[in-house]
C-alpha cells in the first residue's frame, strides 16, 4: 500500500475546494485512497484554515464549523496532532528554513511520520528536507 500523504494546507483546501491549483492526477489520487489509509494533516492547519478565511484569503459557503465537518472529518482525513516528538523535529529544522511556524510544523509532522509531503511550496519543495509526494 502506498503511504498516505501529510498535506500541506494549501493542498488540503485545494483538495476540499476543488482548486485548480491541485492537478487532476493529484485530486485523482487523494480521492482515491482507502478510508483506512487517509491523507493526514497537522492539527496546525485547522487554525490556518480558519485564519485565511477571517482574513478572506478563502471563501467558502457556509459558516467554517460546517466547512470543517466535512473536511476535518475522519472519512476524509487523519488529523495529527502537535506532539513533543514533532515540536523537538520542528526545532532541528535549519534556521535558515521556512520562518512560516506553520510550515515548519508540518514538515516536521511529515518528518516524524515518515511520510511524504503533498505542497506547491517552493521553500518546502526546494528544500530537500522532506519527501515530496507524487501521485
Amino acid at each position: 500500500m502506498t503511504p498516505s500523504p501529510v498535506l500541506d494546507t494549501h493542498v488540503w483546501i485545494w483538495w476540499m475546494l476543488g482548486d485548480p491549483g491541485l492537478s487532476k492526477a493529484e485530486r485523482e489520487a487523494l480521492d482515491g485512497l482507502p478510508p483506512e489509509n487517509r491523507p493526514v494533516i497537522s492539527d496546525i492547519s485547522l487554525w490556518e484554515f480558519a485564519t485565511l478565511v477571517d482574513m478572506g484569503r478563502v471563501e467558502i459557503e457556509g459558516s467554517v464549523t460546517d466547512w470543517l465537518r466535512i473536511a476535518a472529518s475522519p472519512a476524509t482525513v487523519k488529523i495529527q496532532p502537535i506532539t513533543p516528538a514533532i515540536v523537538a523535529e520542528m526545532n532541528r529544522l535549519p534556521a535558515t528554513f521556512h520562518r512560516d511556524p506553520a510550515d515548519r510544523l508540518i514538515v516536521a509532522t511529515a518528518r516524524v511520520l515518515k511520510l511524504p509531503l503533498a505542497t506547491q511550496d517552493r521553500k518546502i519543495r526546494h528544500s530537500r528536507l522532506v519527501s515530496i509526494w507524487k501521485p
